[in-house]
């Protein structure tokens, strides 16, 4: 693998999800070098997991020809509260039975180089950060609007993930005190009011309750109504489905204008599943957000789609084991 002079090494990035897990071979300059897929299977537990992940790091290494001497470190990117100090995943919503597992050094002592964790939205504010749609912001909040909600938040150019790594669940930010039952044990939070699920929640229990939709006739099941059905039919007109679009683009608004006040950014980026609804999600929830925050904070900010999209996890994974290890190189 060939490699300028002026760029550091590459890092092998990992974005692992509950139905899959991402790795790239990444460069200093963001730019993907080699990429691979597979599977999770997450419900066979933590073991036979870790196990996958380190077949695949060794399976892209191998048909990539990458040799360890090669690589600057490596980087994992997960969704759930992640002790990045420590590189321990506390607990994941993805990864059942994942609790307290020190991922980071298991990996660390198999492959023998510097190796970091941290949470997957945060993995993705900081690449849109370094390469993408927040370039050159100073204070950045992204959020991943598809399955759940979370957010990663850089301030002063710095990635906060809070006392104990907790910061950034938007998703868990309560909107309704007297809305549906979230399955963190809270009632509306935004997560169950916009997330890619709720909306196709709400389109499901419509339609069994008698409302009027083409998405009855297109899907083979009811209960099989996905957010990416509703978007289709909503850009063909479907009355039922607009609203139910609009409806979550409201509440996500709401969740927006929150942030707005609490933390003044330069630029909100929307990336995740639903994001790719486009202006259909992204118009009412921006003008939510004009009527009901602060006007002054509300006039700086910007809100923009992903640039980086799918890719942000990893390749922001990779740009924090950048960071960290010139931090640890300055500190020594």
């Amino acid at each position: 693998m060939e490699q300028r002079a002026e760029q550091q090494n590459p890092v092998l990035s990992l974005d692992i999800g509950g139905t899959m897990i991402r790795l790239a071979v990444i460069s200093s300059e963001g730019r993907i070098l080699a990429r691979e897929h597979h599977l999770t299977t997450a419900e066979e537990g933590p073991a036979l997991v870790i196990d996958r992940i380190l077949s695949a790091m060794k399976g892209i290494l191998k048909s990539h020809k990458v040799d360890l001497s090669q690589l600057h470190s490596i980087s994992i990117a997960t969704a759930g509260v992640i002790d990045t100090d420590n590189g321990v995943i506390t607990s994941s919503p993805n990864l059942p039975g994942w609790v307290n597992i020190p991922l980071r050094d298991t990996v660390e002592a198999e492959y023998g180089i510097s190796t970091f964790l941290l949470n997957d939205a945060n993995a993705a504010a900081l690449g849109e950060h370094e390469f993408g749609a927040g370039k050159g912001a100073v204070n950045l909040f992204y959020i991943t609007v598809s399955t759940g909600i979370g957010s990663g938040i850089i301030i002063d150019n710095k990635l906060y993930s809070g006392t104990s790594g907790g910061a950034g669940e938007i998703g868990h930010m309560t909107i309704d005190v007297n809305g549906p039952a979230c399955k963190c044990g809270s009632n509306g939070c935004l997560e169950v009011l916009a997330s890619g699920t709720a909306v196709a929640r709400e389109a499901i229990n419509r339609i069994k309750n008698g409302e009027k939709s083409s998405l009855a006739e297109t899907s083979d099941s009811i209960e099989n109504i996905s957010a990416k059905n509703i978007g289709q039919a909503a850009r063909e007109g479907d009355t039922l489905a607009l609203e139910v679009i609009s409806r979550a683009a409201y509440y996500l608004g709401v969740g927006l204008a929150n942030v707005v006040n609490l933390l003044n950014p330069d630029v909100i980026i929307i990336g995740g599943g639903l994001s790719k609804l486009g202006d259909l999600l992204l118009e009412p929830a921006i003008k939510t957000v004009q009527e009901r925050a602060f006007q002054l904070p509300a006039q700086a900010v910007r809100i923009v789609p992903s640039q980086l999209g799918d890719d942000a996890g990893i390749i922001g994974a990779a740009a924090f084991a950048y960071r960290m290890k010139t931090a640890i190189n300055e500190a020594t």
